[in-house]
């Protein structure tokens, strides 16, 4: 028998959580106190904000069900290093739709998981080859958490940093946000040493470290992180503008392509539509990205993405063996 009110109520809502409904006889005898009893737990929990939804009976039941704000969820062991795992992952290779939201969410299970489903964690990712493997730089997981962190809590962040050309500095800085392009991760950050905001590659980052000093975040000039990165890209070279017109509805291709490209223009005609984007990758990943949708297209700029197309559309019909 549970007599800890908190402790019965923790046992309660992990119960609930499981897609099913539990009758009220089942819930008394699992908890090991009466129906009644039961019924006041209920309605502490819909006092904290949690949707139980009961049902009339003989011996009625109860389930979780969706609300209107998402309360604090109960996770056993088994579900928390699989949750763990499968963040870490998809955040250490930066793939598509995973974005800042979901490292946040790494960073507050990894600061509340027990060593021993750390340790677990651990293993299980040192174990795992990720399908994702060689389609961008990799990033440890660690160095995400820890930035997500500081950007959420405003706390100064200092890291050793190597640039493009090989040169390695010392950074402290006030982190604005974490920006994923769907194979990279970039933090944009004001420089305090610099004086002056600036982006970095999270793959070039090491040793993060939250220093415990607060700080009042300033005004990013562009006043959108993306945008921000996009500008700092096109003058460092490492960005080019794309425009694509697609021979389909912009619902049908808009599914088949990641979201951080941006959104799709109608065309006039109603069944086509245009993608303009500012894309970081190599041109021979766009048009492996854009020869994926699956919908016929037309490049229209830049010119090493239109030569880059041609190309791979010319090694694929020599694969086929045919003159």
């Amino acid at each position: 028998m549970t007599t800890d009110t908190p402790a019965r109520l923790l046992t309660l809502l992990s119960l609930l959580q499981t897609p099913r409904e539990w009758p009220g006889g089942e819930l008394a005898e699992r908890l090991g106190v009466s129906r009644r009893t039961v019924r006041r737990d209920i309605d502490r929990l819909r006092e904290l904000g949690y949707p139980v939804q009961a049902t009339m009976g003989a011996d009625g039941g109860y389930r979780l069900v969706a609300g209107k704000a998402l309360p604090p969820l109960v996770l056993d062991d088994e579900e928390a290093v699989a949750i763990a795992v499968g963040l870490r992952a998809g955040a250490g290779h930066a793939v598509e739709g995973v974005d800042e939201a979901s490292v946040r969410a790494l960073a507050k299970l990894e600061q509340v998981l027990p060593s021993r489903l750390r340790h677990r964690v651990a293993t299980l990712q040192a174990a795992t080859t990720p399908l994702t493997s060689g389609d961008g730089p990799s990033i440890a997981p660690e160095t995400l958490t820890v930035m997500a962190s500081t950007v959420a809590g405003r706390e100064r962040l200092r890291f050793a940093y190597r640039a493009g050309d090989g040169t390695e500095s010392r950074r402290l800085t006030e982190p604005y946000r974490l920006v994923s392009t769907g194979r990279r991760w970039y933090l944009v950050a004001y420089d305090l040493d610099r004086e002056d905001w600036r982006t970095f590659r999270v793959d070039r980052v090491s040793e993060p470290f939250a220093t415990g000093a607060r700080f009042a975040p300033r005004e990013l000039p562009t006043g959108s992180a993306a945008e921000y990165l996009r500008r700092s890209m096109q003058r460092h070279g490492d960005a080019y503008d794309i425009e694509v017109v697609f021979h389909a509805p912009p619902e049908t291709v808009a599914a088949r392509l990641p979201q951080w490209l941006g959104p799709l223009e109608p065309a006039d005609d109603g069944s086509s539509c245009v993608l303009r984007a500012t894309v970081s990758d190599a041109v021979e990943w766009t048009a492996v990205r854009l020869a994926m949708t699956g919908v016929d297209f037309r490049v229209r700029q830049p010119t090493q993405l239109v030569e880059s197309v041609r190309g791979l559309g010319e090694r694929l019909i020599r694969a086929t063996g045919d003159d």
